[in-house]
């Protein structure tokens, strides 16, 4: 945690006139994607072993992100997609059938548990917003047992007073909808509201568009970028009011 965000156990909480709620996204802020990456290819180089695939593991990751994406890339604008059905598509692209869901399900949920990780200080993050009267939330595109079961493993879920998801809403961010959902959930103003996420379209201009403060987090910069953070504990710093706004810097 950098010497400028670091909170004393004692601090006060911060000015309830100022924010009211931090929404998170997982995927890249809370997830490590690298970590996700690595699971997916392990869990592909199973499958190679397993169905006696003759192709490259280079090869199979390949076919496996074409056709997850081609998956996601058909779907009606904003509209929810299931990961799972896609990981579906992608496992029969590589074997060359079908391959039913009980049989590759359970080895590709204990490869992803065993090796997905949290971006560093995230948790911890999280924990401390917790402490404070201010709303923590998520804000996600993904399927909705899969991120609680990951807030869960990273420690975090019982910090969170929201989690919404994309399947639950049926829309996918930018859609106004996730997040009207999610201040509805939280009962605040959206101008008095962080979110934190990885990408600009999605998670940052989708939120200012909805008037709440987007926090770019390796995301593109952009009018919409309201902060930008280099870890998640800079997050402390703009609650505090010790981080200035991008366009005021």
């Amino acid at each position: 945690m950098s010497e400028d965000a670091t909170v004393d156990a004692g601090a006060a909480d911060p000015d309830p006139d100022e924010w009211e709620a931090v929404f998170w996204d997982i995927g890249g802020v809370i997830l490590a994607l690298d970590t996700v990456q690595a699971a997916h290819a392990d869990f592909i180089a199973d499958v190679l072993e397993r169905y006696d695939v003759d192709a490259t593991l280079e090869e199979a990751i390949d076919t496996w992100r074409t056709t997850v994406g081609d998956y996601f890339r058909e779907r009606d604008s904003t509209e929810f997609r299931s990961a799972r059905d896609g990981y579906h598509r992608g496992i029969a692209s590589i074997v060359g059938e079908p391959v039913p869901r009980e049989e590759w399900e359970p080895r590709f949920d204990t490869v992803v548990r065993t090796s997905i990780e949290p971006v560093p200080g995230a948790p911890e993050t999280i924990a401390r917003l917790a402490d404070w009267t201010l709303h923590v939330g998520v804000i996600s595109d993904v399927d909705d047992a899969e991120g609680r079961q990951m807030l869960e493993q990273f420690g975090v879920r019982r910090y969170f007073d929201s989690i919404t998801t994309s399947e639950e809403v049926g829309r996918t961010k930018p859609d106004p909808a996730i997040f009207e959902a999610a201040l509805g959930k939280a009962g605040v103003a959206p101008e008095r509201s962080l979110m934190i996420g990885d990408r600009y379209e999605h998670d940052v201009e989708g939120a200012a568009e909805m008037g709440i403060h987007g926090v770019a987090f390796g995301a593109d910069d952009g009018p919409a970028v309201s902060y930008r953070i280099e870890s998640p504990d800079d997050v402390l710093e703009i609650v505090r009011g010790r981080r200035e706004r991008v366009d005021s810097a």
